[in-house]
């Protein structure tokens, strides 16, 4: 396991759930110190994605209709999925499919910084895992931006990872899961 130094994560915070017919979705807002182009960069980049996502990319998702294979971090057997870009208008809008689930990430100038929300489609089942996963994922991505990378925390190993455990029980019930 890597050393996160004195990481810790903050209370559960900034996400919510919606439901539209049986799709449910997982909402995280976070509001990140850095611009927004600088926020694009790291959505999109392959050699940022490897320091904070819980996947590998082969190639920028900046670019519609670019096709990417996204590979889980981690995972006891490696989750490769095909991914086309089916929206980039930087540094506003990303969308993608990753193994079935679409995400969807909106940026939006904040002062000097940037509001960061994601949308994922998300089984129910794993709702409350997901919102611990990103929570995590998004201050490891917050502290690469500030120049205090801190090392990814993903997959297998964030679930080891006391904040996780507690994330994802104060997750669970905020959405009663």
């Amino acid at each position: 396991m890597t050393d996160h130094g004195d990481y810790t994560p903050g209370p559960a915070a900034g996400a919510r759930i919606e439901k539209e017919g049986e799709k449910w979705t997982l909402v995280l807002v976070r509001e990140l110190h850095h611009p927004p182009g600088k926020v694009w960069q790291a959505l999109t980049d392959p050699a940022h994605l490897r320091e904070w996502a819980p996947f590998d990319a082969d190639g920028n998702l900046g670019r519609v209709g670019s096709t990417v294979r996204l590979t889980t971090v981690g995972a006891p057997t490696p989750m490769v999925s095909e991914t086309r870009v089916t929206r980039a208008d930087a540094p506003k809008v990303l969308e993608y499919n990753w193994g079935g689930q679409d995400i969807r990430w909106e940026l939006e100038a904040s002062g000097a910084g940037t509001r960061l929300t994601l949308w994922h489609n998300i089984d129910r089942r794993y709702v409350s895992m997901g919102a611990a996963g990103w929570h995590i994922c998004l201050d490891v991505l917050d502290r690469l931006l500030g120049g205090a990378p801190i090392g990814r925390i993903v997959g297998p190993e964030a679930m080891k990872f006391g904040g996780w455990q507690r994330l994802h029980s104060e997750y669970a019930k905020q959405f009663e899961s």
